[in-house]
């Protein structure tokens, strides 16, 4: 059999051969700069796909050279993944400074409310924790977005996506130079409300979803979005791991899908052995949302950290403030080997993936299931006038 035919109207906006795009993943809080590396993007906009740099991970200064390492390895189009936090981006980035600095994070989380500041310490006496040595950046993409949006519309990005926030304010300068632009939203309103700022595509993110995701499941929110955002088009995500979760996307009336977890368990996934290895044991229940690692919503696979968290019996810090607590936690649990408080941001799709291989095969799989299902199968077990 040849190379297999699957394209919708996503194909011709972004130029690529699949309705196929990989997640733009942030970092997991350890080790890791982002889930979704340079690898991970050319590897998938190489094999057809289109693959997105998880850059809320990086410093500005670091994102431009991602970019640019990017575009050195293929000519394919990508994409780049920001977090736009409304309250930031109304209120400006940080001073400008010199440089880019690093700051330890055992003396950034000094600054932490006392009884955050004072549990953590707890913890760390009570389970024998070493200090962090882990360095959190002066300039980051997430504090400094306006910054960052300029760097994606100074290299020529073909597509920025916003993983959280509203992208309209960029929507205007985006489009002066060709650039698409993405939202995420996890309800209805919201999808439409990234619609009508602007956006060239809307992904609406079920609750099964791993990252930030909301409260709607992924078979009531597909449809309400699209009816929303149309005319503009959107796509699928939470609960796609397979070519079933591609053609079901499709079929609902999305003109592609977002993929996280799936692109996350593979070899150039950004997420570290331990965190990888956490999906491969995951079945469908053992992922958990909370607001532990950010501040909002996020879903993780299970894990003891969870419970330390819930006996504290305290309340989240804003994001990104928590994002500092929960990092730091998390450093030095896996630094003393605690492996049963480290898990990777996950969705409820990781009870279907049993095998790390490369990306390529993964996008391959998915097309080739979905292609068969639609082709053959679908026309095999139901019959329609």
């Amino acid at each position: 059999m040849g190379r297999r035919k699957l394209r919708t109207r996503l194909c011709e906006m972004l130029g690529i051969e699949y309705p196929i795009i990989s997640a733009g993943m942030g970092p997991s809080l350890i080790g890791e700069a982002t889930g979704a590396p340079v690898e991970l993007v050319v590897a998938v906009s190489e094999a057809g796909g289109l693959g997105v740099l998880g850059g809320a991970g990086y410093s500005v200064d670091e994102l431009r050279e991602k970019v640019r390492e990017i575009k050195k390895l293929t000519g394919k189009p990508f994409g780049v993944d920001l977090l736009l936090p409304e309250a930031i981006v109304s209120g400006g980035d940080r001073p400008d400074r010199p440089g880019d600095e690093k700051i330890m994070l055992r003396d950034v989380i000094q600054t932490l409310p006392e009884a955050h500041y004072e549990w953590m310490m707890k913890v760390k006496r009570e389970l024998g924790l070493p200090d962090s040595d882990a360095e959190v950046t002066t300039q980051s993409t997430t504090t400094s977005p306006h910054a960052s949006v300029r760097v994606c519309i100074e290299e020529g990005v073909p597509l920025f996506c916003a993983g959280l926030g509203n992208p309209g304010f960029m929507v205007e300068a985006a489009h002066e130079v060709g650039m698409k632009v993405l939202g995420i939203a996890g309800n209805a309103r919201n999808s439409g409300r990234i619609a009508q700022a602007g956006a060239d595509l809307v992904v609406a993110q079920g609750h099964e979803g791993g990252g930030h995701t909301g409260r709607v499941g992924s078979m009531a929110l597909w449809p309400q979005a699209i009816d929303l955002c149309a005319p503009v088009p959107v796509l699928a995500a939470g609960g796609v791991g397979d070519g079933r979760g591609v053609a079901a996307a499709l079929a609902m009336g999305c003109i592609g899908v977002w993929v996280g977890t799936r692109f996350l368990a593979t070899t150039e996934g950004g997420a570290l052995p331990v965190q990888k290895q956490a999906i491969l044991d995951a079945s469908d229940e053992d992922t958990r949302r909370s607001y532990l690692y950010t501040g909002k919503t996020s879903r993780t696979v299970y894990n003891s950290f969870h419970d330390l968290w819930e006996q504290s019996g305290l309340e989240p810090l804003e994001f990104p403030v928590q994002v500092l607590l929960a990092s730091a936690m998390v450093d030095m649990l896996n630094r003393a080997g605690k492996k049963e408080y480290v898990a990777p941001f996950a969705g409820q799709v990781s009870g279907l993936i049993h095998e790390i291989k490369p990306a390529a095969e993964v996008l391959a799989d998915l097309v080739e299931e979905t292609a068969e299902i639609l082709t053959r199968k679908l026309p095999e077990s139901v019959s329609a006038a």
